[in-house]
């Protein structure tokens, strides 16, 4: 059992070493990561995770998603991407304006961080007279 604590400690150090860069982009309970990685041999990857939090048992938690895309297919997969969400915009919900989801997520955000502000108030210590 000694043994296994430090491999897990090394193993999470290794994979912070290995991120070179990362984008997140929260979407309401959903947050997505786009993390650039190194191999041992310094080639590059990405990995777009997706986080999306609810709630089991009486608590919050989070289930994860991972896909990993290497240098290879970086061109085939973005794409892929691009002509998918053309198709979906153009051909099967043209009537959608797209831009009005372009701040939704600042919006829903604020809500949420007013929400735990005023319940954090609430349940706090501080007595008001």
């Amino acid at each position: 059992m000694e043994i296994k604590q430090p491999i897990k400690i090394l193993q999470v150090e290794r994979e912070e070493q290995e991120k070179i860069f990362s984008k997140r982009i929260k979407a309401g309970k959903r947050t997505y990561f786009f993390d650039v990685r190194a191999t041992r041999s310094n080639d590059y990857y990405l990995t777009v995770t997706e986080s999306r939090r609810f709630q089991k048992d009486g608590e919050f938690v989070f289930e994860k998603s991972k896909l990993f895309i290497y240098k290879e297919d970086f061109d085939k997969v973005l794409e892929a991407l691009q002509e998918t969400v053309n198709h979906i915009k153009s051909e099967l919900m043209p009537h959608v304006d797209f831009e009005q989801f372009k701040n939704a997520d600042e919006n829903y955000t604020e809500k949420q961080i007013s929400k735990k502000t005023d319940d954090d108030l609430l349940n706090s210590s501080y007595k008001w007279d």
